[in-house]
């Protein structure tokens, strides 16, 4: 027979001892609609400070897709960014991959990501297509 918290306060109708998986998440009333109509919205930043980071973080709390490309940053930089965005994905239950050399793609929990880029820099039918632009 042990002591039960809950009968002590006794919330019944509901259980405020569960944990809120979205507690993280930050969504207007608009924005959370806009979501389940599937409007969530992919963001493509080159931060050229860390001080972009929190704005990043900001995005992700909001359900965004952000693809954030580092090569405007040093190497510190991109690193203290990693770190941060690392922090933010775990707490959100999102989710970080490499794309390509400086890029990366932060998914919040409600995008599913399939597949993986490798990183591989030579070997048989790799190539480097750096030089192809779009523009449109």
């Amino acid at each position: 027979m042990g002591f039960n918290i809950k009968k002590l306060f006794k919330y019944e109708d509901e259980d405020i001892f569960e944990g809120n998986s979205n507690e993280f998440y930050d969504l207007t009333p608009e924005e959370a609609l806009e979501e389940e109509n599937g409007g969530s919205k992919m963001i493509l930043l080159e931060p050229r400070a860390y001080s972009e980071s929190q704005q990043i973080a900001d995005y992700l709390k909001k359900r965004n897709t952000v693809v954030v490309n580092l090569k405007r940053v040093t190497s510190d930089q991109a690193k203290r960014i990693i770190d941060f965005l690392t922090g933010t994905i775990y707490a959100i239950g999102g989710d970080l991959q490499k794309i390509g050399g400086g890029i990366f793609l932060c998914t919040p929990n409600n995008v599913n990501i399939q597949g993986r880029i490798t990183d591989e820099k030579e070997g048989k039918d790799i190539h480097d297509n750096n030089d192809i632009n779009i523009e449109w």
